[in-house]
């Protein structure tokens, strides 16, 4: 099943977020990976998922080969 990022990526275009294990929840962000992965881990979170939100929506049609 999908999951709707729409508010993450609102809230945290252009920068590495660390969700929890539900996929939804953001724990922590920065700048680089580095950093959401160190903040989750300051708070407690073992092994957050990392992520990264674009700067901005491109939309494609199609498929690559």
């Amino acid at each position: 099943m999908a999951i709707d990022w729409t508010k993450i990526f609102n809230k945290y275009k252009g920068q590495w977020v660390a969700l929890k294990s539900d996929e939804k929840t953001v724990v922590a962000s920065g700048k680089t990976a580095k950093d959401a992965w160190g903040k989750a881990r300051e708070k407690g979170f073992k092994k957050p998922i990392l992520a990264r939100m674009p700067a901005k929506l491109i939309p494609y049609v199609g498929f690559g080969l």
